[in-house]
C-alpha cells in the first residue's frame, strides 16, 4: 500500500507540475511522459528482444558508436541517438523512454510508464499488419501493448490519475515507410507498375489502419499526437543504388507524397470528431527534400550514400563490424542504407519542435506540448 501511495503522490506532482511549470528535477519537462509508436526510426531496443533470425536488429557495431555514455549498440538504427531521442530531448527528457520489452524484462514497466513513458516502436513495423509480418511488433500490437500498460498503471495509481497523466502526455507516432517498401517490392516481383486502382486500394488500407490507431489511442486517453509523415523513401541509398545514376526513385517518392497529403486530410477530419484531440503533423518529406536540394546549407557533404556499409553508395552491404565507416559521421545525411544519421535526426527533431513552421501542421511540437 505504501508503494501505491508513493507512486500516486509522484504522479500527481508530475501532473500538477505540468500546470505550474514546476518539475521534481533540474530538467524542465514540458509533458509528464512520452509514449512512442512506430518503426526503426524510433525503435530504441524492442527488436533486440524479439525471437527469429529475420528480425531486423541494430545490435552490432558500428551501431551506437557515437551514443553518449556508451558508444555501444542499443537497438537504435543510428550511430547515436535517433529521432525519438531528440524529440524527447526537445520536450525536456534526457532521451527516449525505454523500450517496452526492455522494461518488461527488467520488471520496471509501470514505474517508467508513469514517470517517463514507454517506447513500443519496432524496426520493420508498418501501418499494416502484413508488413514484415512475424519479424516486428506491428502498429496494431503496439497499441495493444499500450492498452495493457494502461491497465497496469490504473491498478497501481488509479483511473483518474492515469487519465490526467495521459491527457497531458505526448504521443509520438512515426510509421509508414516500410509499407511503401513492401508495396514497391510486391509490384516489382509481379513485374508490374501499380495502377491508379492499386494505389487507391493501398492508400485506403493505410488510412483505415491509421484512423483506427489514432482513434483507439484516443479512447485509451491520448490527446496530444506528434505525428511524423512518410519521408522520401525513394531517396534512401538502398533504393538509389538500384538506379544506374544513383538518383532518387521519383515514383516511390510521389507515392509517399500522395499518401502524406491524404494523411493530412484524415487528421484534419478526425480532430473535430474526437473532442480534445490535438495534433502536429511533421513534414518529414518536405524537410528531407529541402535538405537534399542544398545539403551543404545544412552542413552535409553526402546526401546519397550510407556512412556505414559497403559497395556503391555504401548501400550494397549491411552496417556491420566489417563495414566501411565514413570519416565524418556528422556530414552524412544517412547513417546506413535506410536510416538517418544522429545529426540528421537531431536537425529533424529540432525543426519539428520549433520551426520553421512550414514543416508542421497545424502547430509545432512545442505548441502541441504546451496546449492545455
Amino acid at each position: 500500500m505504501g508503494y501505491e501511495l508513493a507512486m500516486k503522490a509522484l504522479v500527481l506532482s508530475l501532473v500538477l507540475g505540468a500546470v505550474a511549470g514546476i518539475r521534481p528535477s533540474k530538467i524542465v519537462r514540458q509533458v509528464p511522459a512520452i509514449y512512442v509508436f512506430g518503426d526503426s526510426t524510433l525503435d530504441v531496443g524492442n527488436n533486440n528482444h524479439l525471437p527469429g533470425k529475420d528480425v531486423p536488429r541494430a545490435d552490432k557495431p558500428y551501431y551506437g558508436i557515437d551514443l553518449p555514455g556508451s558508444g555501444k549498440p542499443t537497438g537504435r538504427f543510428s550511430n547515436g541517438y535517433n529521432t525519438a531521442d531528440f524529440v524527447a530531448k526537445t520536450l525536456g527528457f534526457d532521451k527516449s523512454p525505454l523500450a517496452y520489452l526492455v522494461l518488461k524484462e527488467r520488471n520496471n514497466l509501470i514505474p517508467s510508464a508513469i514517470t517517463r513513458g514507454v517506447s513500443y516502436a519496432s524496426a520493420g513495423a508498418g501501418i499494416l499488419d502484413s508488413t514484415n509480418a512475424g519479424n516486428c511488433i506491428p502498429l496494431s500490437k503496439q497499441v495493444r501493448f499500450f492498452e495493457s500498460t494502461k491497465a497496469e498503471m490504473e491498478a497501481k495509481v488509479g483511473t483518474r490519475v492515469v487519465s490526467d497523466l495521459l491527457a497531458r502526455s505526448f504521443f509520438l507516432v512515426g510509421v509508414g515507410s516500410n509499407d511503401f517498401f513492401a508495396f514497391a517490392t510486391a509490384q516489382a516481383k509481379q513485374n508490374k507498375t501499380a495502377t491508379q486502382s492499386d494505389v487507391a486500394a493501398f492508400y485506403d488500407s493505410l488510412l483505415s489502419n491509421y484512423s483506427t490507431t489514432i482513434t483507439e489511442l484516443y479512447k485509451l486517453g491520448a490527446r496530444k499526437f506528434g505525428i511524423i509523415n512518410v519521408g522520401p523513401v525513394g531517396c534512401a541509398p538502398r533504393v538509389r543504388v538500384l538506379n544506374a545514376t544513383g538518383a532518387c526513385a521519383d515514383g516511390l517518392n510521389q507515392l509517399a507524397a500522395g499518401f502524406d497529403g491524404v494523411l493530412g486530410s484524415l487528421l484534419a477530419g478526425l480532430a473535430p470528431k474526437l473532442p480534445g484531440l490535438a495534433y502536429s503533423l511533421a513534414d518529414s518529406l518536405g524537410l528531407a527534400q529541402a535538405t537534399f536540394t542544398n545539403p551543404l546549407a545544412h552542413g552535409f557533404v553526402s546526401s546519397d550514400s550510407a556512412c556505414c556499409g559497403s559497395g556503391r553508395l555504401g548501400a550494397q552491404g549491411e552496417c556491420l563490424p566489417t563495414a566501411t565507416l565514413c570519416a565524418n559521421r556528422d556530414r552524412y545525411i544517412f547513417w546506413d542504407s535506410v536510416h538517418p544519421s544522429q545529426r540528421s535526426a537531431m536537425i529533424s527533431a529540432q525543426v519539428f519542435y520549433d520551426g520553421p513552421a512550414q514543416y508542421t501542421t497545424p502547430v509545432t511540437f512545442k505548441q502541441l506540448a504546451h496546449k492545455a
